[in-house]
């Protein structure tokens, strides 16, 4: 039988890190900026480290270049010191704190504040391409999922929360005053699903599952694929307008038509 403290919780924070967005959104709204956020993150990832020992924590910064691990650090910093074997200590000290806060904690939001400094600093925007990773990020946390599930030993148990499949269960709120994203973190996303089911969380967003056609974005049950880029489309055009393939229509056989005998009369 597996133990509270024997389950690990595992806990993986994509954060939205583009520049041009947030310098954006800071001409708009001073109140709401990226270190606020962060700043936010930051209080989500102590509180999920301190509801117990065995927790672990992950941050991935999504940029418009890169997608960056900010905690753990770069050679998997604070990793030993977290308890995880096969990192050395010794590659980072953390300074101390000096207000009575939880030494982990306060390691943690050092590295989590110096790498994002050193993303936000180091980035050289060029070209068009002003589109975050967001898909290489996730990538990037489904894989790390995938290897602290290789690492978890025989006799632990790690519950995994995947929130951004509505099929999983989980969660999507759109915060409707950013100055207040804190609360919302803590009141809606900390809870794991034990405690969720006891909760009154805000209702789920209702998904519709049906395609939608390339041509006219209209949601279609039944329609035409293209073979070879499978764009979807709800009438049927002998020229796919994504990939420019020439269907072949087969048409069906010609029959010939039989020769009517003649009769002859005498």
């Amino acid at each position: 039988m597996v133990s509270d403290e024997d389950e690990l919780n595992l806990l993986v924070i994509v954060v939205d890190a583009n520049p041009i967005w947030w310098g954006k959104q800071a001409l708009k709204e001073s109140q709401f900026t990226l270190s606020k956020c962060i700043d936010a993150v930051m209080v989500l990832g102590n509180s999920h480290l301190f509801m117990n020992r065995s927790n672990k924590l992950a941050v991935i910064a999504s940029h418009i270049q890169e997608s960056r691990f900010l905690y753990p650090g770069k050679n998997g910093r604070l990793g030993d010191f977290f308890g995880d074997p096969g990192n050395p200590s010794s590659e980072f000290s953390p300074t101390g704190s000096k207000d009575g806060k939880y030494e982990l904690f306060t390691a943690a939001n050092e590295v989590i504040a110096e790498e994002i400094k050193d993303l936000m600093t180091k980035s050289d925007i060029k070209g068009q391409h002003t589109e975050t990773l967001l898909a290489g990020s996730l990538a990037k946390a489904l894989c790390y999922i995938h290897r602290m599930n290789k690492e978890v030993k025989d006799n632990q148990e790690m519950k995994s929360r995947i929130l951004a499949c509505d099929i999983t269960g989980g969660l999507y709120l759109k915060v409707p005053q950013m100055p207040s994203l804190l609360q919302y973190l803590l009141w809606v996303f900390l809870p794991d699903q034990d405690q969720r089911s006891q909760l009154i969380l805000p209702p789920p967003v209702h998904v519709d599952y049906r395609a939608a056609c390339f041509c006219h974005r209209n949601l279609i049950e039944i329609g035409y694929v293209c073979s070879v880029c499978l764009s979807i489309f709800c009438n049927f055009s002998p020229i796919c307008t994504t990939c420019e393939t020439a269907f072949k229509i087969s048409l069906p056989p010609v029959l010939k038509a039989k020769k009517k005998k003649l009769k002859v009369s005498v």
